[in-house]
């Protein structure tokens, strides 16, 4: 039992070790997308690990009620998919100042809120790397409050 113990540990270390990649140890670009209007943010990506990373972006959304500038903060986990295609999952939250431009009552504000990201990327032989992701948010105020769906395009250069 120990023997077969000892000799599945060891497969299951070297099954990880062999899928162990390396994410490059910084990433800055841009990504672009909303939920129901446009938005633009300035990315950048910190490797912490092989697997694991810290994003930031500071961009600006524009919805059909409200514009904002936000800040985000993101701790990601990456997981092989096969040569450059990952796919990653992470959670963390930020900051928004808004002001509103529809029927809603509070027309200026700041807010927080919590976001979860699930995405997938390819990064290319040179150092350019694409992602898609989906960023469920939900907040504290009028421009967040409600659960919003942001689905974004990024691009960013890896050093």
């Amino acid at each position: 039992m120990k023997k077969l113990f000892l000799l599945s540990l060891i497969t299951f270390a070297f099954t990880f070790t062999t899928n162990a990649q390396d994410i490059s140890d910084h990433a800055i670009g841009l990504r672009l997308g909303s939920n129901d209007g446009l938005g633009a943010a300035i990315s950048y990506q910190h490797a912490l690990s092989d697997s694991n990373r810290l994003e930031g972006t500071l961009g600006w959304r524009n919805s059909n009620n409200f514009s904002a500038l936000k800040f985000t903060g993101l701790y990601q986990w990456v997981f092989p998919l096969s040569d450059g295609f990952n796919w990653y999952a992470g959670a963390g939250g930020g900051i928004t100042s808004f002001s509103g431009k529809g029927d809603n009552t509070e027309s200026d504000g700041t807010g927080f809120f919590i976001a979860g990201d699930i995405g997938v990327e390819y990064a290319f032989e040179i150092p350019l790397m694409l992602s898609l992701d989906f960023r469920p948010e939900i907040g504290n105020n009028n421009f967040t409050n409600n659960t919003s769906f942001d689905v974004a395009l990024s691009v960013r250069y890896q050093f």
